[in-house]
């Protein structure tokens, strides 16, 4: 069921270790082109595009494209007791710890009178996307919301695909979970075109463009955010779901087994990897994978996974190695079932979660960390979804008179040298003014 990628013996350089990464490159380049299309269509004809996709993707037509109140009302009035207090406690970890990302205002006084000051202000409008096609994610709304409202956004809209099986609704658990955070700009849409219509708006629905967009899904929600990339800003491509563990002997194939099958079956493109420098441990994990997977509620699309070109056992000679190869790839989750884990030595990872009672299916619910995680190798330069992502950095500058004079000269200086003097007369503008003579006069004192 999974392929097996031998690396040992080999010295790899970095580009090589890329290549040997388990991709399924093919699905994400058609999804770009084909999540582009779907954007420009919302983009052109709005409200019509969306109603044609959600008949298409969906198989909804005739439904409220902007959820009622009432839905969200009657979402929270029937919802299990059970579930409401598992999103409560959900909500209360994932607030808690989004509340230590904000970062902290800076003074800093370069001299008397020079001063910079670092804030970091909020978008006033975020779009979030929650999933619902082949699951339901209510587990999303909270990840998206809740860090957007610890950053003081003003609005949040949710968008979320319409449901054949609820007549056409949001589903109630997401209308719930929306609901229990107090947002109520909800939209039925689905994938690539939620992600269009949030960043365009649509007038004749009353959806106003927003300032960022995020939220995780398949690899068309994901190669929509690229799409839209420029008009608004975007969290990292969350796509299809990623999970990569590295294990030693001592791992417990059992363990392994069940979390790569864990993440199999979100989608058939969803990634599972195994890196280990134990052949039997490979071995005793394949055996562990062929005897549950078939088992599973979802055993079709988790065989589509683990046979798909993205998913693999990796054999690699040391623990050296497999950090080496953990970074190229890059995973969206990476546990570590390690003697010796050294969680420093993997530096490119969404998340890490360390030890074997530290399993991904904690951290998509209620670790506190966020689910919404960079894929496909972005996590060598993206981070997962934080309340950072919806703050924006700025430097206000304070300077008197004093402490600007004391860098006029290598102002003037360094605007000469890149040929631009009127930078520099702007400043001399200033010291003119102040020898109380006439404006026209300083004018052609410092023009010429």
């Amino acid at each position: 069921m999974l392929r097996t990628i031998d690396l040992r013996g080999r010295r790899l350089s970095a580009a090589q270790l890329l290549a040997a990464v388990p991709r399924a490159g093919a699905a994400r380049s058609n999804a770009l082109a084909t999540a582009a299309e779907i954007v420009h269509d919302v983009a052109v004809r709005g409200e019509q595009a969306l109603r044609e996709q959600a008949e298409r993707f969906d198989g909804v037509s005739g439904h409220a494209l902007r959820v009622p109140t009432a839905h969200l009302e009657e979402a929270v009035f029937v919802l299990d007791p059970s579930i409401r207090a598992a999103l409560e406690e959900a909500i209360d970890r994932v607030r808690a710890a989004s509340a230590a990302q904000i970062p902290a205002p800076a003074l800093t006084e370069l001299a008397p009178g020079a001063v910079v000051e670092q804030r970091w202000q909020p978008v006033r409008r975020v779009g979030v996307y929650v999933p619902g096609g082949k699951a339901v994610y209510p587990s999303s709304v909270v990840m998206n919301v809740v860090p957007a409202q610890v950053a003081g956004v003003d609005v949040v809209a949710l968008a979320s695909p319409p449901q054949r099986d609820h007549g056409g609704r949001v589903h109630p658990l997401v209308l719930a979970a929306a609901r229990l955070l107090g947002v109520d700009e909800v939209y039925a849409i689905g994938g690539a075109g939620a992600i269009g219509a949030l960043a365009h708006g649509v007038d004749a629905i009353g959806l106003d463009p927003v300032d960022v967009v995020t939220g995780p899904g398949n690899n068309f929600v994901a190669a929509a955010k690229r799409a839209v990339a420029g008009l608004v800003g975007t969290d990292s491509e969350a796509g299809a779901t990623e999970i990569l563990i590295v294990a030693d002997s001592d791992a417990d194939p059992y363990l392994v087994a069940v979390d790569l099958i864990s993440q199999a079956e979100h989608d058939e493109q969803a990634s599972a990897v195994l890196v280990t420098d134990s052949s039997e441990l490979a071995e005793r994990v394949a055996d562990e994978v062929a005897r549950h997977a078939p088992r599973t509620r979802h055993a079709v699309r988790v065989e589509a996974a683990l046979d798909g070109p993205q998913s693999a056992i990796v054999l690699v000679d040391d623990p050296a190695a497999a950090a080496a190869f953990s970074n190229a790839y890059a995973p969206e989750h990476l546990e570590l079932h390690l003697r010796d884990p050294r969680p420093e030595l993997f530096v490119n990872a969404g998340a890490i979660f360390v030890g074997e009672d530290s399993p991904v299916s904690l951290g998509d619910y209620l670790a506190g960390s966020n689910h919404v995680l960079p894929t496909g190798g972005q996590a060598r330069y993206a981070a997962g979804l934080s309340a950072a992502t919806f703050l924006r950095p700025q430097q206000l500058i304070r300077y008197d008179r004093d402490a600007l004079a004391r860098v006029r000269d290598d102002i003037v200086t360094l605007a000469d040298a890149e040929a631009l003097p009127a930078h520099g007369e702007a400043v001399e503008a200033r010291f003119a003014l102040r020898d109380d003579r006439e404006p026209d006069d300083v004018a052609r004192d410092v023009i010429g």
